[in-house]
């Protein structure tokens, strides 16, 4: 009783409420994979896209579409389980995401609820378009990649090891568009200000680079500087935001001691019981 009042939870309590929270993730997630299951060939017609028209090939009856192929007797199905799973899992993110926000929140304070709110709805957009950008030079990227291959020899690529090809290439994306979403967040939590920031430029850029040749899939200069110089403009981009904020906090500091002095100032002084005597 005394816990409850105090607003903690038992350990089993934890872990039951844990398990509704799977359970609900779970449900999402099977309906959402169950579509991709559904919409499986309009799926792999554009992620091969890149690489050659798989609905002109399916129409035409050829029997086999450019360099990619499928191996195995269980290889059809094994490749519509992962690419249903994976729809699945990437469809059902915002309410997965919800539950695990859920789980966390009532151990959070008023302004750290409000930071992750800002957090989850900032990070989808930018997420979605390094998706997109990274699904926009996809093309480019396998012509270039492609094009290292000796004349004399045929270059067949396993659909598997393509869909894990353009899965780590839209999701370096991804996840590196979330960089100033981070930056923004640590400064709004008050880890990093906006001069923090910036002030270290030439070290970041030199970082950025790194990061984008040390873990991009492809290594043509195009798709690496199309990755590197968005990634530098959204850092510029949370340091003016950052630095923003906090001349908007200082201000709001600055007005709540001026508040306080005037109303030291306007206080009545306390009489001396000796001079009234």
């Amino acid at each position: 009783m005394a816990s409850q009042v105090k607003g903690t939870m038992p350990l089993l309590d934890h872990l039951r409420e844990f398990r509704r929270r799977i359970i609900r993730s779970a449900f999402f997630i099977l309906i959402f994979t169950s579509f991709g299951w559904v919409k499986y060939n309009d799926i792999i017609a554009t992620l091969a896209k890149p690489v050659c028209d798989l609905k002109s090939a399916q129409a035409s009856g050829a029997s086999h579409c450019g360099a990619l192929y499928i191996s195995g007797v269980l290889g059809p199905l094994n490749l519509q389980l992962k690419v249903a799973f994976l729809v699945g899992v990437i469809l059902a993110a915002p309410f997965w995401l919800y539950q695990l926000w859920a789980f966390i929140a009532p151990a959070l304070h008023k302004h750290e609820r409000r930071n992750s709110i800002f957090f989850i709805i900032a990070a989808t957009p930018f997420f979605a378009s390094g998706i997109y950008l990274a699904y926009r030079i996809l093309p480019i990227a396998i012509k270039v990649l492609f094009g290292f291959t000796p004349s004399s020899l045929s270059n067949l690529v396993k659909f598997d090891d393509y869909l894990d090809f353009v899965l780590r290439f839209m999701l370096i994306f991804g996840f590196a568009f979330e960089l100033p979403v981070f930056l923004v967040s640590l400064n709004l939590v008050g880890v990093l200000s906006g001069r923090s920031i910036l002030k270290p430029w030439r070290i970041a850029i030199f970082g950025i680079t790194f990061f984008v040749a040390a873990f991009s899939p492809t290594a043509d200069p195009l798709s690496m500087a199309a990755l590197a110089l968005p990634l530098i403009f959204l850092y510029f981009a949370a340091g003016v935001i950052a630095l923003l904020v906090d001349r908007r906090r200082e201000s709001r500091s600055n007005a709540i001691r001026d508040d306080e002095a005037s109303d030291l100032a306007s206080a009545a002084p306390i009489d001396d019981p000796e001079s009234n005597l």
